[in-house]
């Protein structure tokens, strides 16, 4: 159930600021998820798997910031990352939709460069996009693991990956500047989780698999709570 849009009045930059504080407090409780999404994406990407996102509209600029991050830098410096923003690949998306239709422009590549156990990661304020919808079923038959950043839950792209988070916002803008957020703070525990992750390539370990329970994180107050596991 999505929170109750909260009262405005004042100025455009007022009433803006005062729906990102009602849906900012409650992201305190991703910070298990995020921690535990940092730790398992860092031993996945230093084992040499691979970071697959894609989102439309905002939420594609936002998956692009989100691999800037792990190619490039956070912070400090460290050795790069394997993590591709689907939609940025302009002539694949283009001959794709253009052979295939636009519903298949994520999962085709999908397809072409997860292999098991890559992570897949799509975002979307609405959860209802299809083109994201066909690609979370095409990660799932590769053998991803796919996590969603969405809006509020429940939606359709939450219930086709195994873990959400999910902003319950009913302002898009709102969920695409906590997605940002969100972003960030993965991150930040991907690269404190790294050193241990390339500790253990170099010693020729497989680090033990994450726990893999599939959780649904809505950040908001819902008639169950703030965390559902389903």
């Amino acid at each position: 159930m999505a929170a109750s849009t909260p009262a405005v009045g004042g100025t455009v930059l007022e009433d803006h600021v005062t729906r990102l504080a009602a849906a900012l407090l409650p992201l305190r409780d991703a910070e298990q998820l995020l921690a535990r999404w940092g730790g398992e994406l860092a031993h996945r990407l230093a084992a040499g798997g691979r970071l697959l996102v894609a989102g439309n509209g905002g939420s594609a600029a936002e998956a692009q910031h989100l691999t800037a991050e792990l190619v490039g830098k956070l912070r400090d410096d460290r050795e790069p990352l394997s993590a591709i923003a689907l939609h940025a690949e302009t002539s694949a998306l283009t001959a794709i939709g253009n052979d295939y239709g636009y519903d298949e422009v994520f999962a085709r590549q999908v397809r072409a460069h997860g292999r098991p156990d890559d992570i897949l990661l799509l975002m979307s304020t609405s959860g209802t996009s299809t083109n994201l919808l066909t690609a979370a079923r095409a990660g799932h038959d590769t053998g991803l693991r796919c996590w969603a950043f969405t809006g509020p839950a429940p939606n359709p792209l939450a219930g086709s990956c195994q873990e959400t988070l999910a902003i319950d916002s009913p302002d898009s803008q709102v969920v695409q500047e906590l997605h940002l957020v969100a972003t960030h703070v993965l991150c930040e525990y991907v690269d404190r989780a790294l050193p241990a992750a390339l500790a253990a390539r170099a010693a020729g370990r497989t680090p033990a698999d994450a726990v893999r329970t599939g959780v649904e994180v809505v950040l908001g107050d819902g008639p169950d709570g703030k965390v559902q596991a389903r």
